[in-house]
């Protein structure tokens, strides 16, 4: 059955490949994901935190601490944290397009201009063939508008475009108030794909040691809903390629992001919990369920269920939220057949 899908300019043998994660930290077992099948390798972010941090811990240790500088060090995450540092993560780079034969997606994930541009640039002087951004920002100051906002991550996408000869990709939350439109002003901007969505880790209260607790939740099937909604919307209404990213656990997931317009399904906390193998079990019973439902080739089905087939899209959505909502029962009333 033929798979082949084109991501970023890349012609892959099937939409297939691990999100970014701590996966790729172990040279062991990039190898296995590469030997499962994964159409591409993608590398986990590097965070400016981690750059800020090291250079801070470079000029502490030149010239010495001072009281304020001591304290301002706080602020920042702990250089331990961090599996591998800003050095440490070219130098993986280096060693896992060494590894592969498949294209490597180097990610970044920046806060300040400087921060995106240099290590852009670096990333691929290390052998990426290809960039995901990540823009993992919450808005909490009440004075910044949406609008200053969504133009900030285009303008850097401009930048980081005019400083690099690779694919770009953007990885994006849910929560603009039009993605529609930012989604556009990126492909504007120079995105050559777009990766719905980034997964927001919520923090807890821990009400005996009165502090914010970190979790780490696994993804399960029903983040792919939020999914599918904004990429069979987006689908053939922008140029950028569209990469489904949460919720993908299953054989029947990936072929859901793919009838809805996804170029290209990344999956990580379905490689964590099964093994890299699970990409290779995953390509088989996709190609079973494309031959048992007589499809020629993955393309066929590709953004078969998106809206741009809808005359009104937002019409469509909006009937069936009526519908949901208009047919709901109570338990009662479900038991009596009401």
């Amino acid at each position: 059955m033929d798979l082949k899908t084109t991501y970023l300019g890349f012609d892959l043998p099937h939409p297939l490949m691990p999100g970014a994660s701590p996966l790729v930290t172990n040279l062991d077992r990039v190898r296995r994901l590469e030997d499962a099948g994964a159409a591409a390798i993608v590398m986990h972010s590097l965070f400016e935190e981690q750059i800020v941090a090291e250079q801070i811990a470079t000029t502490s240790a030149i010239e010495g601490p001072s009281d304020s500088f001591a304290e301002a060090i706080t602020y920042f995450p702990n250089r331990d944290q961090y599996r591998l540092g800003p050095d440490e993560y070219l130098e993986q780079v280096r060693k896992v397009k060494q590894a592969v034969t498949v294209p490597v997606i180097g990610s970044l994930n920046g806060t300040t201009p400087g921060g995106w541009l240099r290590y852009a640039r670096l990333i691929v002087e290390a052998g990426a063939d290809a960039l995901e951004l990540n823009f993992y920002q919450m808005a909490t100051d009440p004075a910044q508008t949406a609008a200053a906002l969504e133009q900030q991550a285009v303008e850097l996408v401009r930048e980081v475009k005019k400083s690099v000869r690779v694919p770009v990709a953007v990885k994006l939350s849910p929560f603009f108030s039009s993605l529609p439109n930012v989604a556009r002003e990126l492909a504007g901007a120079g995105a050559d794909g777009l990766v719905l969505f980034n997964r927001f880790y919520q923090p807890d209260i821990d009400i005996d040691e009165l502090e914010m607790s970190r979790t780490l939740e696994l993804s399960d099937s029903r983040e792919l809903l939020l999914r599918l909604r904004w990429i069979a919307i987006l689908s053939g209404r922008v140029a950028p390629s569209l990469a489904a990213s949460g919720g993908v656990h299953t054989a029947s997931d990936a072929i859901k992001a793919v009838m809805a317009g996804a170029h290209a399904v990344q999956m990580v906390s379905a490689i964590m919990m099964n093994g890299p193998e699970h990409l290779r079990r995953m390509r088989q019973e996709i190609s079973h369920w494309l031959e048992s439902h007589e499809y020629e080739s993955l393309r066929q089905m590709q953004g078969s269920m998106n809206l741009s087939r809808s005359p009104n899209a937002a019409a469509y959505e909006r009937a069936n939220y009526v519908h949901i909502l208009q047919g709901w029962k109570g338990v009662g009333e479900q038991a009596q057949g009401m």
